[in-house]
């Protein structure tokens, strides 16, 4: 049954991060509360929340806690726990359900998904142990990728198998879990979409963005994507018939690939805002953060429209000094730090937004600032 939140009532977050920090922000400006519930004390979203609950993800006291002072739940990651969601669902208003965690936590039923959906993906085999990869991979051939089915993100949980000699170092993979093998089919590049969809069915998609990974993270998102028309509407097309065969209310990024053909084959999916869509904040008419909000709160969704080309550069821990020893020089840049105390190598700390009319001396002037050297 879905029902209208008015300004005034609670949203609950399932997560402390900086997906909700964004979230929570996007929703204060239109007046509403917020509660989380996350481990740690002083996370990101935790800093700005009404009502704090700091406990684990699976505490069944904290989640009947949210539940009671909530009028709507959200979460703003997928790794959370599937059994403890689906209780919360019949004890609160959830209108996400838990069936869409449940199936992206675990790549062989998204795989089966996607599958349903009629969306391309690469050719792929699963396996539930070693033995049985070894008996089937012939089926997807060399080169290949070998992935977890659950807990895998940022290149972890995978393996590049080259030839048939390679294949033993994706034994250990299976410490995790079962895995999916993908045949490994050469790309130009990576795109996402980000789809939003409400409790009555109407869905929009933000903007397709070009994704720039280094070291198996995102570095740059570079808005709009540099693909053709086809593509672009192709990628679109893709990612509103997986949002109607997950049933989505709220968000979910498509991340796929682009073939030399302009063809694309969908590559994951994340069941939340995601990384590659924080431009939207500056860069379009609406945010994926206000988007989600109205999404699960029942509320019209708004068509985005793209103001201007931009890039979103993420800052990372070592980023973070030269970052803010540099404000002085980029009045243009729209600077975000997300509140994390530590600044870790590698972690996600921030990102700059960039709103530019030339993407390619966009693209040098961060080149040539220095901060991303490392």
């Amino acid at each position: 049954m879905s029902k209208i939140i008015f300004p005034g009532q609670t949203i609950g977050i399932i997560g402390g991060g900086q997906l909700g920090r964004m979230m929570a922000i996007a929703a204060k400006e239109a007046g509403f509360k917020i509660a989380v519930l996350e481990p740690a004390m002083d996370s990101p979203c935790g800093q700005i929340a009404d009502i704090r609950i700091v406990a684990p993800y699976d505490d069944e006291a904290a989640l009947e806690e949210l539940a009671e002072v909530s009028d709507v739940i959200t979460y703003e990651f997928e790794n959370i726990d599937y059994a403890g969601l689906k209780r919360l669902t019949e004890i609160a208003y959830v209108p996400q359900g838990a069936e869409l965690v449940q199936t992206t936590q675990d790549r062989i039923l998204e795989k089966a998904a996607l599958t349903n959906a009629e969306t391309p993906v690469a050719p792929y085999i699963t396996a539930r142990n070693f033995q049985e990869l070894e008996q089937k991979i012939e089926q997807v051939d060399y080169p290949c990728v070998v992935k977890t089915a659950r807990g895998g993100y940022d290149g972890k949980g995978q393996q590049i198998v080259k030839t048939a000699e390679d294949l033993s170092l994706a034994k250990d993979l299976f410490t995790h879990s079962a895995c999916v093998a993908e045949a490994f089919i050469p790309f130009e590049m990576e795109i996402s979409v980000i789809v939003q969809r409400n409790v009555h069915g109407e869905t929009y998609c933000l903007p397709v963005g070009e994704n720039i990974h280094v070291n198996h993270i995102l570095h740059e998102t570079i808005v709009p994507a540099r693909i053709t028309q086809s593509t672009e509407k192709l990628a679109i097309e893709a990612a509103e018939k997986i949002a109607d065969e997950l049933n989505l209310v709220g968000t979910l990024a498509v991340e796929m690939f682009v073939l030399a053909s302009g063809e694309i084959l969908i590559n994951e999916l994340a069941p939340r805002p995601h990384n590659s869509g924080h431009y939207s904040i500056e860069a379009c008419n609406i945010s994926q953060f206000h988007q989600h909000i109205r999404a699960i709160c029942g509320w019209p969704l708004r068509k985005p429209k793209l103001w201007s080309p931009s890039i979103m550069v993420n800052i990372l821990g070592q980023h973070v000094v030269p970052v803010t020893n540099s404000i002085s020089k980029y009045p243009d840049w729209s600077i975000h730090l997300y509140g994390k105390q530590e600044a870790k190598n590698n972690r996600k700390m921030g990102h700059v937004t960039i709103m530019t009319d030339d993407v390619n001396h966009t693209l040098d002037e961060i080149k040539n600032s220095g901060i991303w050297a490392e």
